[in-house]
This record gives structure tokens, sequence and C-alpha cells, in this order.
């Protein structure tokens, strides 16, 4: 393992591949880690790649700095991902995340997209719309995000820190339906969520998200780019989980919140951990956006120009 500082933390992230490859930075989400991508990383290596996977803030042994605020808001993990890029001196790079994992890299594809080849994210446009959250939806999804409702609350926030795996591994069952994992595969992970600012980090983030709490005073201006909606522009495939027990994916995915240069792909039998349950899918679609001037039926010559590069 290896690490980066940043200005608000220290973040640990494994490596694969040359250090002069192509850059992927994969990305993992809530509640899983580093090991979720450790069937995608290796081939992609192998393809000459340099593979760059973190930890989150709040998992493992990535750490954040003494005073600054122990925030999960989206603007936060975009800031994490910008400067971890920074830090590694990576200009730009391919970046497939899901969960918490894709909202980083949505967050820094609409912000920031000279810095991003081509984006892979599961579940489709992942930035927040968080004024629009007071707005209820139906029952039948409402009754899905129960552990978030539940962390708003100080008897949730007491839950999850009295049993981080009881609670951790009822979301992996609940999310991924039809993933046989074993308890060895679920530990592997668990150890992460050991890291002292886990709690704090995952109460924040759901709080935050209803505007139940308030963000980091150094990312509001992050959070008010991020509170129009911006669109995701750059080269990318969206993946839809056939058997997510969260978000249970539409017939027709619309495509909201992307330009053009975008696809849609559902993954038949996925649950919400895509990349260690159908890590195949995830290692193709980073592949595919290595070749971006050939994706999707775009016009080349605009791509071209976003990413001479390529």
């Amino acid at each position: 393992m290896m690490f980066a500082d940043t200005p608000q933390v220290r973040i640990v992230y494994e490596a694969h591949g040359p250090a002069d490859g192509t850059p992927i930075i994969l990305l993992h989400g809530f509640p899983y880690d580093v090991r979720a991508y450790d069937e995608v990383a290796p081939p992609l290596a192998a393809q000459g790649c340099r593979v760059i996977v973190p930890y989150l803030r709040g998992f493992g042994p990535t750490r954040l700095r003494d005073g600054v605020m122990r925030s999960g808001q989206q603007a936060a993990l975009g800031a994490d991902l910008l400067a971890l890029m920074d830090a590694l001196a990576i200009p730009q790079a391919v970046l497939a995340g899901y969960d918490w994992g894709g909202r980083a890299a949505s967050v820094v594809a609409a912000l920031w997209p000279k810095r991003v080849r081509g984006l892979v994210t599961c579940g489709g446009y992942n930035i927040q719309d968080i004024a629009g959250s007071v707005r209820p939806a139906d029952a039948a999804t409402e009754h899905r995000w129960w552990y978030q409702y539940y962390l708003h609350t100080e008897r949730g926030r007491a839950g999850l820190a009295a049993d981080r795996r009881g609670f951790c591994q009822l979301l992996w069952r609940l999310w991924s339906p039809t993933w046989a994992f074993d308890e060895a595969t679920f530990e592997r992970t668990a150890v992460s969520f050991d890291n002292p600012d886990f709690v704090d980090v995952v109460v924040h983030s759901y709080r935050h998200r209803f505007g139940y709490m308030a963000g980091d005073p150094g990312l509001e201006g992050v959070e008010g780019r991020l509170a129009g909606l911006p669109e995701i522009g750059v080269p990318t495939i969206a993946l839809y989980c056939g058997a997510d027990g969260v978000a249970p994916t539409l017939s027709e995915p619309s495509g909201v919140g992307f330009g053009g240069n975008h696809r849609s792909l559902i993954v038949e039998g996925a649950g919400h951990n895509v990349p260690q349950e159908k890590p195949g899918t995830i290692y193709g679609a980073v592949c595919e956006l290595m070749t971006v001037p050939t994706l999707i039926g775009c016009d080349s010559r605009a791509v071209a120009q976003l990413h001479p590069s390529t």
C-alpha cells in the first residue's frame, strides 16, 4: 500500500501496473473497500495501465487530518479524488466507481471534465439533488432507504457504532440478493470499517444529503456548483444493476444528467456491488473508454478536441 498526502486527508491506496501507464482510478462505495476491485485491477495492469485503488475517507488506513471536519458529503468525496490526482501528478484519468465512489467520480467529471478521460458510473447520474430531497419518493423506494433514515437519528448513530459489521453485512445481503459471498469475503472488507472516522463520516453523509446537517464550510463553493446538477459531458458508460436491492434498475434508463457522449448498459443479475459481483463488466467498460473516439457512435472529432491524447 502507498499513500498520498493532501491538505485534508492522507489517502492510502493500492497501486498496480507501470507508473507510466494510462491512469485508471477505481473507487469503492459504502459499505465496501478496495477489495471490491481485486479482480478488476490486475487485468487492467496487465494491459499496461497504471491502476490506483484508494480507500475513501473514513475507510481502512486512510486518515483525515486533525481539525478537518469528518464530512461525508459529495463535495468532500469529489474534492478528495481531485486532490489525490494532484498529489500523484495525474493530469487526466479514466474514473470508475459505484455508490460513494461513483459519486466522487461523477463530481470530478462534472466540475473538472478536463481531468477525466472517461467515466464508468454505476447507477447512472450520481450527483445528489439535496434541495429536491424534501420530496418523498414512492413507498416502495422509501422503504429501501430505511438505513438512511435510521442514521438521521442518534439511535442510528449508536447502532452503527455498536455493531459496524452487523449493520454493514445486512446491507450487503439486502443490496446484493443474488451474490453468495462468504464470511471470509466480507471480513476482508469489514476491517476497513474499524477506521476511527467511519461512523462520523457515514452519519454525516446520510444527514447532509437530506439537509439535516451542515456541510464543511470550506466546500460550500463546490456544493453550490453541484446544486445546479451540472451535466456530465465526458465520455461515459453508465451501468444499471438488474438485481440491485437498494436502487432497482428501470427497464429504460433515462440518461438524464449526461451529454451526448454517453451510453447505458443494464447488467443483468448484478446487485449493488458491481465490481465484486461482475468484475468483467467493469473491466470491459474501462477498456472501452480507453478507445474513446470509437465509443457510443458520437462525433469523434468533438471527443478528440476534449481528449487530444486519444
